[in-house]
């Protein structure tokens, strides 16, 4: 078990006196801050977020490697690696993240009903054991989610039984650590007789939520809240964009549709700790697959209950030009970045114009 890196802040009550200064002024004129307040403010935020980094991660920024994925007949071969990459979570504040293939949410998978995975986890982090967790399969977790140590390779093989949109984690100890440091993606298990409704979707996408903590602080990992809560997109088809989970990174980026479309988005909430409440502003869910599962089938909701590692197919219709900001409905959390932005033009092209919304 990782040992609980410190934790101090540098000059928070220099900022505090100099808060407490300005505070007859404030009095005077509440809307009004000064531009030291701000500046102070900020530094404060900055050094709240200012760790020590884990010792032998020092130096490491391991480029993102590629997801390896073949299909020979119902055998997908995957093979994934485990790194240290920096992540920019928001402007100005990186993150040096623990992840599958550089990337945090991890890459996407998907697979089909039925198919068996093999599954290699090659972990290049020079230090830390890893190991991989798929919600989509049934194993018994010390063998097919064993740990593999650092610089080592590990396979396991597992069925896809069952149709879905699954979280895959680090179920290594502590396995919040490693959740919440970065290492957390969605494997999507395609139903074998589709969903009722693929005649009439015209555009899907993949969106997962996911919380970030002080850096690797696990204290505030398991009993404070976390500090930003944010969203992103995982390309489904080759045309989308791929990102990570940063505070705008699918305001940035806007999902496209045209005007009439009615659009899938496979979502998960891989946590690791809070409840998403999953909306999509001015307009309402027409068909919405519990788990992504074809049998748990409603239809009419505005807002789906996520727990953590819960995922759903919700699809809805677009019905005029417009931004459709999605968040989840719990607006705290969609204040520190749960917030992303379908656009929706004419022809369901960018037309260039500025986004802007909750």
């Amino acid at each position: 078990m990782l040992k609980k890196l410190s934790y101090s802040i540098v000059g928070l009550s220099a900022a505090v006196l100099l808060l407490s200064a300005c505070a007859e002024e404030t009095k005077e004129a509440e809307h009004e801050v000064s531009p030291e307040i701000e500046n102070a403010i900020k530094n404060v935020n900055a050094e709240e977020r200012t760790n020590e980094v884990f010792k032998p991660h020092q130096g490491i920024n391991q480029d993102p490697v590629p997801l390896e994925m073949e299909r020979d007949g119902t055998d997908v071969y995957v093979k994934m690696t485990a790194q240290i990459t920096d992540i920019e979570i928001e402007e100005g504040y990186d993150y040096k993240a623990w992840t599958f293939n550089g990337e945090a949410p991890g890459p996407l998978v998907v697979v089909n009903e039925g198919d068996t995975i093999h599954f290699t986890l090659d972990n290049i982090d020079p230090a830390v054991p890893h190991s991989m967790d798929f919600h989509a399969v049934h194993t018994a977790p010390n063998k097919g989610f064993a740990d593999v140590a650092p610089n080592e390779e590990g396979t396991f093989s597992y069925q896809a039984t069952k149709p879905g949109v699954f979280m895959y984690h680090c179920g290594t100890d502590p396995v919040l650590a490693h959740i919440a440091n970065g290492m957390h993606g969605v494997i999507i298990v395609q139903p074998d007789e589709g969903y009722p409704t693929d005649d009439e979707v015209d555009k899907e996408y993949v969106v997962i939520q996911n919380e970030w903590y002080k850096y690797n602080d696990l204290d505030d990992m398991t009993n404070n809240v976390p500090s930003q809560v944010v969203f992103s997109t995982k390309a489904l088809h080759e045309d989308q964009a791929n990102t990570n989970g940063t505070v705008t990174a699918v305001k940035n980026e806007p999902l496209l549709a045209k005007v009439g479309d009615k659009v899938r988005i496979y979502v998960n909430n891989v946590g690791p700790n809070e409840v998403s409440s999953f909306h999509v502003v001015g307009t309402i869910f027409d068909d919405v697959y519990i788990d992504g599962n074809p049998a748990n089938h409603f239809e009419g909701m505005q807002t789906v209950m996520l727990p953590a590692s819960g995922g759903a197919v919700v699809e809805f219709t677009v019905k005029e030009e417009g931004v459709y900001p999605f968040v989840t409905h719990q607006f705290n959390h969609a204040t520190k970045g749960a917030v992303g932005y379908v656009k929706v033009t004419a022809d369901g092209k960018d037309d260039g114009s500025e986004v802007s919304g909750h």
